[in-house]
């Protein structure tokens, strides 16, 4: 391997900053290019009149896995990070039976035997039905965590333990029966149901859409509970920023990059027994400057990355690669500044619609395979949506005698919801938060609120270059999951890789952060599907096999 290999990363989310670190900490010299203002992409933050809001993710999940992203670099996450558990973890809201009145609520709390109780009175030995539920996805998160996500999927044979073989008829009917199908099989109650079921958003998808397997994520508020770090998920951002820093990377913040310079590299084809016919040589930004590089990794929209950063001949993933795929949700973000207290809510409050199916319809399309097209998605109304109220517990987010308000409903995957102008996302902001008035009894919502501002499809697109606008990345659904997703490696640049929710092993915070280490992997030659050792030693990209070594000079 080169001395110090110049490495540049596109993009300075949470997975081109804990990449950063990582390959900064093994002796590359690291160049991240973020075309905002802050680190963070779509996990950021607005500092408004005393308000401080959390643009993106506000659910602190799967904690191991940060852990585990500082242990790599020899450092301890408490020192970054203060976490609360939250009690209520969350409160949901069923719609109510009659126009104009409340709705029922459910708490889900930190206590397990307390949230069996309360589900037993809701169905009779639903109780016992859901301990069950929640053990078995216990299992199906140590499975994941120990054979699946850590892996590039480069060796089959390392994903096929023994342990994996001996569950392959159980994994087999998780992969191919839907969550929603396994949750009918659980439980009776709706409201029951939807708490088991409402994680497949956070996948992009739907219950009746997203493999059953993905019941594993009910591991993560029944069981390890929820948790909250104090300042806000944005904290986390700046801690992965800072350490980055420290390890030796540069994040240049105003850096567009416009395009990846690939020169024809026929040699390359001796370097891999999968033919890539080009080298990447840096990077172009948008005001003309040229950043050399021995290795670029990409953390932008996978989509805008092969179709619009890179030219023609030198794209593994082109546009009709794209049109066999289905983008998932978007959203519609509303970030609003409330006078006086906000009591009837919890600091996650989820409101769910009666008529799930339908709800799920007009933003994805009908039960398993292929999405709708996109105008034959709606806007749903009523909606089930999500609420954040981060100065439930955090008062610094909000000024005194004021509550920290973040409304998220998910939208289709439309980026002409928005594109005409604010008029079109005020209105729908104006409907979903008479709905949750209306539902959690709180009439004068609206009258209270002193400052907001509203996000939608069409600004994903110009804000993140986000395919269809997508809020996440590509659906989590069978053959968009796993081995299925793009691989983290480009097919015909030799030298160019993937990081982020639209690679493997998918979206959201721990996944990208996950996604980073695979690189690390690949760079390594490490082809087995534990986690690496920690802590990494300082220039362990010296120590790179000859699987890794095809993608550094």
């Amino acid at each position: 391997m080169k001395q110090n290999p110049r490495v540049v990363i596109i993009g300075g989310g949470i997975s081109g900053l804990a990449t950063a670190a990582l390959l900064a900490r093994g002796g590359a010299e690291v160049t991240v290019l973020e075309r905002h203002d802050q680190p963070g992409g779509r996990a950021g933050q607005w500092v408004s009149e005393g308000f401080t809001f959390d643009t993106g993710p506000s659910w602190y999940f799967l904690p191991q896995v940060f852990e585990h992203f500082f242990a790599l670099l020899g450092r301890d996450v408490s020192d970054y990070l203060t976490l609360r558990r939250l009690d209520p973890a969350y409160r949901v809201f069923s719609e109510p039976a009659a126009e104009g009145a409340k709705a029922e609520v459910l708490e889900v709390v930190a206590d397990a035997e307390a949230n069996w109780r309360t589900f037993d009175a809701i169905e009779p030995g639903a109780g016992e039905a859901m301990k069950a539920y929640a053990a078995s996805s216990s299992e199906s998160v140590r499975l994941a965590l120990d054979h699946f996500l850590y892996t590039t999927f480069q060796r089959l044979d390392k994903v096929a333990s023994p342990e994996v073989l001996r569950r392959l008829p159980r994994l087999v009917r998780l992969l191919t029966g839907s969550l929603a199908g396994l949750i009918a099989k659980t439980v009776e109650s709706p409201r029951l149901r939807q708490v088991l079921g409402y994680h497949a958003v956070f996948l992009g998808s739907s219950p009746y859409r997203a493999p059953a397997l993905y019941s594993l994520m009910s591991h993560l508020d029944l069981v390890d509970g929820v948790y909250y770090p104090e300042g806000g998920i944005y904290r986390l951002i700046e801690a992965i920023a800072d350490v980055a820093r420290e390890e030796g990377a540069q994040i240049r913040l105003g850096a567009e990059v416009v395009g990846i310079d690939v020169e024809d590299a026929p040699e390359a084809r001796r370097l891999s027994r999968r033919p890539r016919a080009g080298r990447a040589s840096g990077v172009r930004l948008a005001g003309g400057e040229v950043i050399e590089a021995d290795l670029v990794i990409s953390a932008a929209d996978l989509h805008h990355t092969e179709t619009t950063l890179l030219d023609e001949p030198w794209r593994t993933y082109p546009e009709s690669y794209w049109a066999k795929r289905d983008p998932g949700i978007s959203a519609l973000l509303v970030y609003a500044g409330v006078r006086g207290s906000l009591p009837e809510l919890s600091q996650h409050s989820l409101f769910f619609t009666s008529d799930w199916p339908a709800n799920f319809e007009a933003i994805l399309g009908p039960g398993r395979g292929r999405a709708l097209p996109v105008d034959r998605l709606r806007i749903p109304e009523p909606a089930s949506l999500y609420l954040s109220k981060p100065s439930e517990t955090d008062p610094s987010v909000a000024p005194d005698g004021f509550e920290n308000v973040m409304l998220l409903v998910p939208f289709p995957a439309d980026p002409g919801i928005g594109a005409a102008g604010p008029e079109e996302l005020d209105e729908l902001a104006d409907r979903y938060l008479r709905q949750v008035a209306q539902w959690a009894g709180i009439p004068d919502l609206l009258d209270r609120i002193v400052l907001r501002r509203a996000f939608g499809p069409a600004d994903f697109v110009d804000q993140y270059s986000s395919w269809r606008g997508t809020a996440l990345g590509m659906e989590h659904t069978l053959f968009q999951s796993a081995m299925f997703r793009p691989s983290g490696a480009s097919k015909k640049v030799g030298n160019l890789l993937y990081v982020g929710g639209g690679t493997a092993p998918g979206v959201g915070l721990p996944m990208c952060v996950i996604s980073a280490e695979l690189v690390a992997k690949r760079l390594l030659g490490e082809t087995g599907a534990k986690p690496l050792r920690t802590p990494l030693r300082r220039g362990f990209l010296g120590a790179a096999r000859q699987g890794g070594r095809r993608y550094l000079p």
